[in-house]
Formats: C-alpha cells, sequence, structure tokens
C-alpha cells in the first residue's frame, strides 16, 4: 500500500467527517450565518476534491494488484463526496424556516441516515482492504526471507564447490609428487641392478684371475 495514499486518505476521512457536521448543522442556521457556514462548507469541498485527485493519481502509478483495491476505495470516496455536495445544495436551497422544516422532516434525515450507512460501508471497506494489505506485506516479507535463504544456500554451495577445487587441485599436484617419484625409484632401482651386474662381472674376473695365478704357481 502507498503511503502517499494513506496520507491523502486520512486527511479526505477527517475532512469529510468534519464537513459532514458543518452542512448538518448549516441546514439548521438562518440568515448570515448560515452562508457563512455554507462558505466555510465550499471551501471544504474544494479541498476534499482536490485530495481526491491526488488519490486517483496516487492509485493509477501503483501496480495493477494494489491499483485495483485503491480505486476501489477512491469510487466510495467519489460517492460520498457528491452526497456531500447534494446535502450543501440542499441546505443552501432552504432559504425559509418552511422550507428548512420540510427538508428536516422530510429528506434530509434520510439522507444523513444513508450518508452515516455509506460512511460506515467504507470503513468496512477499508478495514478489509487494510486486512488484506496486510496479508500481501506478509506473502512478501515470507517471499523476501526465503529470496535471502536461497540466496544464503547459493553462497554455501560455491564456497564447497571452490574448496572441492582446491582439493582436487592438491591431490593432483600430489599426484604429480608420486609420479615424479616413481621415476626417480625406477631410475635408481636400474641403476643397483646395472651396479650389480657390474660388480659380479668383476668378482667373476677376479676369480678367474686368482684361479690363473693359482693354476700357474702350482704348475711351476
Amino acid at each position: 500500500m502507498s503511503e502517499v495514499f494513506d496520507g491523502y486518505e486520512r486527511q479526505y476521512c477527517e475532512l469529510s467527517a468534519n464537513l459532514s457536521k458543518k452542512s448538518t448543522s448549516a441546514s439548521l442556521l438562518n440568515g448570515e450565518q448560515k452562508k457563512q457556514k455554507l462558505s466555510e462548507v465550499k471551501v471544504g469541498l474544494d479541498e476534499a476534491e482536490s485530495l481526491i485527485r491526488k488519490m486517483d493519481l496516487e492509485a493509477r502509478s501503483l501496480q495493477p494488484s494494489v491499483k485495483a483495491n485503491l480505486l476501489a476505495k477512491l469510487r466510495e470516496y467519489k460517492s460520498d463526496l457528491n452526497n456531500l455536495k447534494r446535502d450543501v445544495k440542499k441546505a443552501s436551497l432552504a432559504d425559509s424556516q418552511s422550507a428548512r422544516d420540510e427538508l428536516l422532516e422530510s429528506g434530509m434525515s434520510d439522507a444523513l441516515m444513508a450518508s452515516a450507512d455509506q460512511r460506515g460501508r467504507l470503513l468496512m471497506s477499508t478495514e478489509r482492504l487494510n486486512q488484506s494489505t496486510d496479508r500481501i506485506k506478509e506473502s512478501k516479507r515470507t517471499i523476501l526471507e526465503t529470496e535471502e535463504l536461497g540466496v544464503s544456500i547459493l553462497q554455501d554451495l560455491h564456497q564447497q564447490r571452490q574448496t572441492l577445487l582446491h582439493t582436487h587441485d592438491t591431490l593432483h599436484g600430489v599426484d604429480d609428487y608420486i609420479g615424479k617419484s616413481r621415476k626417480i625409484l625406477t631410475s635408481m632401482t636400474r641403476r643397483m641392478n646395472r651396479n650389480k651386474w657390474i660388480l659380479g662381472g668383476l668378482i667373476s674376473v677376479l676369480v678367474v684371475a686368482i684361479i690363473l695365478i693359482a693354476y700357474f704357481k702350482i704348475t711351476h
């Protein structure tokens, strides 16, 4: 719900109630007092009409889901303003005492009752709309909380992915070291085997040489 619209709405409701009282009291007056009171009411009606226009502009600038509820309110307020204008017009036409009594006895009481009943309906409609607004706000808050939770989960998953990638890189490095170590060990094993063959060959030569020397000594 728009805070700007709510501000205009409160001003209108207060002004409407005040104008209704002034209109009722003006219908009971005569002469200059009545003219002055009706003049104040007409100024108030212009202000009320200005507030209606402001609310209409504000409502039409909002999202469609909110705008529909506010325009429904506006229709009630416009009807209420028309009733006030009609009451003022009747009070203005009641110049004589007899006309004033006739208005009071015939139409005025019915008009006031109808206006009061309509204001009651307006209050009920406003309360229902406020309840709907509260539910919309609650749903919006739940959506925001769900969105924040989703963002938090995505951040955790991103951190876990980074950790896994780092672990994978570490394991890949270890695997490289193991491969290099295996190559070194293989090379060392080959050298050891080659050295064994060389040593075996030297020993064999020495044994043959010793046998030959011993043979020559024995024979000579």
